[in-house]
């Protein structure tokens, strides 16, 4: 799968599509978000070129101390991964089945732990008035764009040529040391579980492209 991404991403960027993500936040530890209408590819770039792909360096040592903190205690955390789509085309998609919120969330739910997705304001829309949610189109360089980018790039499962923005929910991994109540399937009784071996503490830095 790793392979077959950096592939996809050196076709991409042949037509001029360009991807990127970074660690929104692990546990409840947030990263500066992309700017959902001015993001570049030489954010892209930078963040690959980081040994942790996040935009603020000091929140990032923050996490990386959290899951080791987690570690010692034989615990995990999950995060947030927010990725972005430059350079998209208008008018990809189709309106019902076919949308590219439906295609892209098949795709993405294929990665182990992924619990969740959200498309440009996502559930933040809910505490929103229409008026407050809604993005002004406007003229700019002889093409139609929007002041905002509320709908993440995507409007009626067609994308609009905005930077496409979406965030993936991944939970914590199950396997920890802690001691844990289980059923015994042999016994038919509840038990205990202690899991020996290595696990990861936090999966969330795996999942980033």
């Amino acid at each position: 799968m790793c392979v077959a991404g950096g592939i996809c991403l050196q076709l991409l960027e042949q037509e001029g599509i360009y991807i990127g993500a970074h660690i929104q936040s692990i546990h409840q530890v947030p990263d500066i978000p992309f700017d959902p209408v001015k993001v570049s590819k030489e954010t892209f770039y930078s963040l690959r070129t980081r040994l942790s792909p996040v935009m603020d360096r000091k929140a990032g040592e923050h996490r990386e101390n959290l899951i080791e903190k987690v570690q010692q205690e034989g615990d995990s955390v999950g995060g947030v991964i927010e990725c972005a789509a430059i350079g998209l085309p208008v008018g990809l998609g189709e309106p019902i089945f076919e949308g590219m919120e439906n295609r892209l969330s098949s795709v993405i739910f294929g990665i182990p732990g992924v619990k969740g997705i959200e498309f440009g304001n996502g559930f933040a829309c809910c505490d929103r008035m229409g008026s407050e949610n809604n993005d002004p189109f406007t003229m700019e360089e002889g093409r139609v764009k929007t002041r905002t980018n509320r709908h993440g790039g995507i409007l009626g499962g067609i994308t609009s040529g905005m930077p496409l923005i979406f965030r993936v929910a991944v939970k914590p991994t199950s396997s920890i040391f802690k001691s844990q109540e289980t059923v015994s399937l042999s016994r038919l009784e509840s038990t205990t579980l202690q899991i020996q071996g290595r696990h990861d503490p936090c999966i969330v830095p795996r999942a980033v492209p």
